[in-house]
């Protein structure tokens, strides 16, 4: 398998490069990558044993069969200035937030753009992406970047017109359940558990009850009438919940995310 080269070292970049080479989809030498901070291109040579230059991108993406950018949306225009004679007959993955694959194409000139919405827990191998290409894509292009995300989390194929809504669940998804995970360690001090206690029960509880979720595959509100008895703690606990909106609230703060990526997007 040819090169693939990272246009950006972050990261991110960091950690799908780790996650092939743990895989065997890719050795440290097929891989390359361009950034212009010496620190992020070492921290990337040391986790990944792959290159990571600060000087000659264009030189880098002539080597190269295939380009991953990950950049951000500030520096793409900076970042891809001057290359797209050279990425034109190349396939392009981007992991860059919000920004269309119309766009990409554009910049690059490529015809095979695949976009990707990664998430944050990609960096311990547990992601969740959701991804969409150009119709000009192959299949074959198209499944070796499922390959790539795959060996950091799950992916989901999509219409690009929904990747907004990915990043509103599982973009911003992670958040949620971090603000949820606070809220269940703060509800067991209030009820007299120490912090350390309460924090380490709180989340084995939203690992196990996802486990359970995807080990099961039943519904959650199978899962959840499973845990309810009859005038017992629980049902008083979601008749709290219910009456404050709770899964309401949740919704609307995916919609809200939704819209505000649809926004960005247009921007």
């Amino acid at each position: 398998m040819k090169k693939l080269l990272f246009i950006g070292a972050g990261k991110m970049a960091t950690a799908i490069a780790g996650g092939l080479v743990r895989a065997k989809l890719f050795t440290p030498g097929e891989l390359q990558a361009y950034d212009v901070s010496e620190t992020a291109a070492a921290e990337f040579t040391k986790a990944t044993g792959a290159a990571c230059a600060i000087q000659d991108c264009a030189a880098l993406a002539r080597d190269a069969e295939r380009v991953l950018l990950a950049v951000k949306p500030q520096t793409m225009t900076a970042a891809l200035a001057g290359l797209s004679e050279v990425l034109a007959t190349k396939p392009v993955i981007t992991i860059i937030a919000g920004v269309p694959i119309a766009r990409i194409a554009e910049l690059t000139g490529s015809r095979q753009v695949i976009r990707v919405m990664p998430n944050t827990p990609a960096l311990i191998g547990k992601g969740a992406a959701g991804i969409a290409a150009s119709p000009e894509t192959t299949p074959e292009e198209l499944a070796l970047a499922e390959k790539i995300f795959g060996s950091v989390g799950t992916v989901m194929r999509v219409e690009e017109r929904n990747l907004d809504a990915v990043t509103a669940l599982s973009g911003s998804g992670p958040a949620y359940v971090f603000e949820f995970i606070q809220a269940l360690a703060d509800g067991g001090v209030a009820s007299g558990l120490s912090r350390a206690v309460a924090t380490e029960l709180a989340v084995q509880t939203v690992i196990g009850s996802a486990e359970m979720v995807k080990a099961t595959k039943l519904h959650p509100t199978v899962l959840k009438d499973q845990v309810t008895s009859p005038g017992g703690t629980t049902i008083r606990a979601l008749e709290v919940l219910e009456d404050r909106a709770f899964a309401g609230a949740v919704i609307q703060a995916v919609r809200a995310a939704c819209l505000r990526s649809e926004e960005l997007g247009r921007n």
